[in-house]
């Protein structure tokens, strides 16, 4: 029988080698509880589809309208479907599944804008990308976002489910949508839990870095308002964007992801969205270093019912800000309108400048709040996450440049 330190050694091992499915595999057995001798049946189902760190992307009919998420306390295993109870003929608390084609245009973009295709290469690799330009773009210098997708899912699927275009429309900005390559990783995960991929400079990074400056260089584009946001592993990777490049963004969007530096490798990712990042640290060596002193701007979103990655995730990111910076505090509860109750907490500075935004949104899953269901991964119950996280970056502008890298 394999013991469970052997287990995460090998899995180790195994990740090292780029054989992300015989690890995610095998660490699947350990959190299980299994012994590695029982499973031969389960490594053969591993090669035959792609296990990803992350949910299934669920999905659900235009019609239906979301009850509540799955509240059971059971710790869902990463790569295990994540599913969404629906009002549907079949009544209240039904699970229901409809299958879904890709969005379709009105899904994705707003009358008169643009919806146009790019790719950026460096020594790192190349990406494509989906650039939105609002309507109103005649050459004036505008605000960026650049939009980082969840595991299983496209950039037009992104664009669909945040509407994060018509709301780029109504504040007239430009938005960026990079797309993680299938060959990068299986199920299109950002590899936000590799070291390699955490530096400012290479792997991912300079790849998403350099797809910023390449908009940036061809657009004009308010180079003191560039902002990132992401979903999940997307949202995992924004937060290395910040902390690598505090010079590049003026505030990052986190929705249902980790701090950066929460994981170095494939085990350490597990017991960081199973347990949170602070059990993945152990305290040592955690927390976003900037060289220059800033705190880069922050808005968290997370469900407190969150199977896939734990919710205290959420507050580490906050925490890791916290530990260098005196805020004071300010906390409002509400509810939306036949949807979801939340906690909204800002740490505001000296100055009473606003630098830090938490919403806990109370029965959430792993899911975009306020998202339309037709793209994957949202929850329309709300709060409108991306009104509010558009909001919140608007507010900020890039001060001095500074350097930062993840510990």
């Amino acid at each position: 029988m394999m013991l469970k330190q052997d287990m995460v050694r090998e899995a180790t091992r195994l990740t090292r080698a780029g054989r992300l499915v015989e690890a995610t595999a095998l660490l699947q057995r350990m959190l299980r509880g299994k012994a590695a001798a029982d499973a031969a049946s389960e490594t053969s189902f591993a090669t035959r589809e792609p296990l990803i760190i992350d949910a299934k992307a669920n999905v659900i009919g235009k019609a239906d309208r979301p009850h509540s998420p799955d509240t059971s306390n059971r710790p869902r295993i990463p790569g295990e479907e994540l599913r969404q109870h629906t009002r549907g003929r079949s009544g209240p608390g039904s699970r229901a599944k409809v299958k879904r084609g890709p969005p379709s245009t009105p899904d994705i973009l707003p009358e008169g804008g643009k919806y146009i295709e790019g790719s950026h290469s460096n020594p790192a690799g190349s990406r494509n990308y989906r650039l939105f330009i609002p309507s109103n773009y005649r050459g004036q210098p505008l605000p960026l976002v650049v939009m980082l997708h969840g595991c299983t899912q496209s950039p037009d699927d992104f664009a669909a489910g945040t509407r994060m275009n018509f709301i780029a429309e109504e504040k007239t900005c430009l938005v960026v949508y990079p797309a993680q390559r299938r060959e990068a990783n299986q199920a299109k995960c950002w590899n936000w839990f590799r070291t390699a991929d955490q530096q400012r400079g290479s792997g991912e990074p300079s790849l998403i870095a350099g797809i910023t400056r390449q908009i940036m260089r061809d657009y004009a584009v308010d180079q003191k308002r560039v902002y990132i946001a992401g979903l999940s592993a997307g949202a995992a990777a924004a937060a290395i964007m910040g902390a690598t490049y505090p010079d590049l963004y003026a505030a990052i969007g986190i929705h249902s992801g980790l701090a950066c530096g929460a994981a170095t490798d494939l085990p350490s990712a597990f017991v960081a969205m199973r347990q949170g990042a602070s059990a993945a640290s152990s305290g040592s060596g955690e927390g976003i270093n900037l060289t220059g002193g800033r705190t880069v701007p922050t808005i968290v979103f997370h469900g407190d019912r969150d199977m896939t990655v734990h919710p205290s995730n959420g507050d580490h990111i906050l925490g890791q800000s916290l530990r260098t910076t005196s805020t004071q505090t300010k906390l409002y509860r509400g509810r939306v309108q036949g949807g979801h109750a939340y906690t909204r907490t800002i740490h505001t500075d000296a100055g009473g400048r606003a630098i830090l935004e938490h919403w806990n949104i109370h029965g959430a899953g792993h899911a975009w709040s306020g998202g339309s269901p037709a793209g994957s991964y949202t929850d329309p119950q709300g709060p409108d996450a991306t009104r509010e996280m558009l909001r919140f970056f608007l507010d900020h502008s890039l001060p001095e440049q500074s350097v930062a890298r993840c510990p």
